[in-house]
């Protein structure tokens, strides 16, 4: 699949769930558009758009804790994206190993 037949939302975004490739672990989750796709493809590194900062960032460029690529794939319906990535560190900025920590009691 080409970038370009993803589905994008009104902003240009679409969701990327990041996954440890050998466990399965949902790590995190984030925004890509069309360019921080590429990046990742080019360099074997995530990168994502802020929508926040409104500027793009290298996973781990900061923290040194860098989320190599293994695999992109894109959902049935071209929405959503999926990075398989060895992450050997937190993939947290509150330095968790993964983002979802908190568990919803109801």
């Amino acid at each position: 699949m080409d970038i370009e037949n993803l589905k994008y939302d009104a902003q240009g975004l679409i969701p990327c769930v990041v996954q440890q490739c050998d466990t399965g672990e949902v790590l995190m989750v984030a925004w890509m558009n069309a360019e921080s796709i590429r990046r990742t493809l080019e360099s074997g590194t995530t990168w994502f758009w802020s929508r926040s900062r409104q500027e793009y960032w290298n996973k781990g460029a900061t923290s040194g804790n860098m989320q190599h690529v293994k695999e992109l794939w894109a959902d049935c319906d071209a929405d959503t994206l999926l990075v398989k990535v060895d992450s050997p560190g937190p993939a947290c900025h509150t330095g968790n190993r993964t983002c979802f920590f908190n568990r919803l009691d109801g």
